[in-house]
């Protein structure tokens, strides 16, 4: 056999090869994708529930929803921040992150991830950063600025020695912010993102939109409601939104009327 000819053969097995090879893969990975990731959690095995406060680290509202939660038969754990919550948001994704491993070693079969504020920006960098659609079974965040505040903004120009790590990195345009908008994590997770009109804190308070979620203005259900930043843990309407999306019904199903889930928050 000629040179030419030899090397056309080994040409033509190196392709038969890799065409098996790529046949392997599809039919062990299937529907879930080649990228490792093993795709979405099964969506009727839910496990812990976590939630991540925001800047400050304040658990105290965030306790009080875990309670609630608590009551459906869930286990929950509200995180402790690193420091006092206005440190470096990247040290913060290191402690959710511990928290899911240690719920998964522990034998849950998924996590729940519920960032209020900050901590879902947080729980975004997480989602991108350590292969959250393997883990997390659903996403709520709660008055998220996901695309940044302007009182971030204001702080780091006019009063720098008031706006800690955190507080810069929550201005619009950030590079985490740029990093989480880039990922496109709402396309990843099934993800609730919910947020008031009355947030004076997240400006504008629809910078929680996020692409691929299910995006629900807390007014658009509950007319008239008059609910702040601070009261959203703790509010009985979002609370019943919270638990609805924690359910193992989908979470894009169309939101029932304020006073069910009203009452479905304070039952």
């Amino acid at each position: 056999m000629s040179p030419r000819r030899r090397l056309l053969v080994g040409v033509l097995a190196l392709v038969v090869v890799a065409v098996v090879v790529v046949a392997v893969l599809v039919s062990v990975f299937g529907a879930r994708g080649m990228s490792g990731g093993g795709g979405p959690v099964a969506q009727d095995r839910p496990g812990t529930v976590l939630l991540v406060p925001g800047y400050g680290g304040s658990r105290s509202g965030l306790l009080q929803l875990s309670g609630r939660i608590q009551s459906t038969g869930r286990q929950t754990q509200v995180l402790r921040l690193d420091g006092d919550g206005t440190g470096d948001l990247n040290r913060q994704v290191e402690v959710l992150d511990a928290a899911v491993d240690a719920a998964l070693a522990g034998g849950a079969p998924s996590v729940d991830v519920v960032g209020y504020s900050a901590g879902g920006v947080v729980t975004g960098l997480w989602a991108a950063r350590d292969d959250g659609a393997a883990k997390a079974r659903r996403v709520v965040t709660l008055g998220s600025p996901l695309h940044g505040t302007t009182l971030a903004t204001l702080g780091s120009t006019f009063a720098p020695d008031a706006c800690p790590q955190a507080c810069r990195q929550l201005a619009p345009g950030s590079s985490l912010l740029t990093e989480l908008d880039a990922d496109r994590v709402g396309a990843e997770v099934p993800w609730l993102s919910l947020w008031t009109t009355d947030d004076e804190t997240v400006t504008p308070p629809d910078s929680a939109r996020l692409d691929g979620a299910t995006n629900v203005e807390l007014q658009q259900l509950c007319t008239g409601a008059r609910v702040s930043h601070s009261a959203l843990p703790t509010d009985e309407a979002v609370t019943g939104l919270v638990l609805r999306a924690l359910s193992p019904a989908p979470i894009t199903a169309a939101p029932t009327d304020c006073g069910t889930l009203r009452a479905a928050g304070r039952a």
